[in-house]
């Protein structure tokens, strides 16, 4: 069914791992924290899901400032994934959130395997919750510090266990710091993932000349937003071709261009985050580009033009 006000022929909806969005944005995890803030901005309006920040188990403080710094097209971060922790988002972010109207999906973060599950755990069965983003760029504190998302076997064991916890749509969320996305890909789907995210930030630093040292408390940090898009587009298109289950595209996407490529690339839906920063309501604009670019090509939904960008590299056109 149409979205109030598009031309009767558009239909933007979406099907992200069973997960029904009116429309293919979702806002990323992270900068939209659990929205607190963006909802007397009007960013609820025109976005089809919300995945809010991390969840962990107990409450993380973060790392030490500075944690955020501006670079060239994007941002560099070291928050550190600073939450509250499961109780407490549960009790004090989670009601408001179901009274928002999107979808909405939690980032699962964890140290240890059982950390994970254990979250999992405590979502399995709540009202309000459509499904889980599972971030497997968190150091594995059992393997010397080693990201899950960094080797297949650890992949496949966390994604292992928090499937046996819950069975809700479960979305991986990879880190673009490897050598082959397609391997850890594949081991998330085996291991029973119902979809992948990518990319997360890449991992970067800046040093401060004045003061001689790293700009960030933490000295490294995440890069997003404009600059990692072709980054995040050539992943995942490799993704696209190593798994058989949606994609859920992000890295610097602030146009409906930039949403337009990633679902060329083989992406089901696409998530916005370091742009809202300066352009609260940039969903509504990339909704509007996107009606405009269907209407001009005569394209009715989003799957005629779904990974079209692969098929067509494959057949020579």
């Amino acid at each position: 069914m149409n979205e109030p006000g598009l031309p009767m022929d558009i239909n933007l909806a979406v099907n992200l791992c069973g997960i029904k969005l009116d429309n293919p944005i979702l806002a990323a995890s992270g900068p939209f924290g659990y929205g607190h803030e963006y909802r007397e901005l009007g960013s609820f309006k025109d976005l089809g899901g919300i995945i809010v920040k991390g969840v962990s188990l107990e409450p993380w403080e973060g790392n030490p400032s500075p944690r955020v710094t501006e670079v060239s097209s994007g941002m560099l971060n070291a928050v550190g994934l600073q939450n509250p922790g499961l109780k407490d988002f549960l009790e004090y972010h989670l009601p408001s959130l179901r009274e928002a109207g999107p979808r909405l999906l939690v980032n699962v973060v964890g140290c240890t395997v059982e950390e994970y599950a254990g979250v999992a755990s405590g979502l399995a069965g709540v009202e309000g919750i459509d499904g889980l983003e599972l971030n497997i760029s968190c150091p594995n504190v059992k393997a010397g510090g080693m990201a899950f998302g960094t080797d297949p076997k650890a992949t496949s064991l966390v994604v292992t266990a928090v499937r046996r916890e819950t069975n809700l749509p479960l979305l991986v969320k990879l880190s673009p710091n490897v050598t082959d996305i397609g391997v850890i890909a594949r081991a998330a789907e085996e291991a029973g993932a119902d979809g992948i995210s990518l990319i997360n930030t890449l991992s970067g630093m800046l040093i401060d000349t004045g003061q001689k040292k790293p700009l960030l408390g933490n000295v490294f940090g995440g890069l997003s937003g404009p600059a990692i898009k072709p980054v995040a587009l050539k992943m995942v298109w490799q993704a696209a071709e190593a798994v058989k289950i949606p994609i859920l595209g992000m890295g610097g996407i602030v146009s409906a261009d930039d949403a337009l490529q990633f679902i060329m690339a083989g992406a089901r839906a696409v998530a916005v985050g370091t742009g809202f920063f300066y352009e609260p309501g940039l969903p509504s604009r990339i909704i509007a580009g996107l009606i405009e670019y269907m209407k001009e090509e005569g394209i009715y939904t989003l799957s005629e033009i779904e990974g079209i960008a692969r098929t067509l590299q494959e057949q020579g056109k």
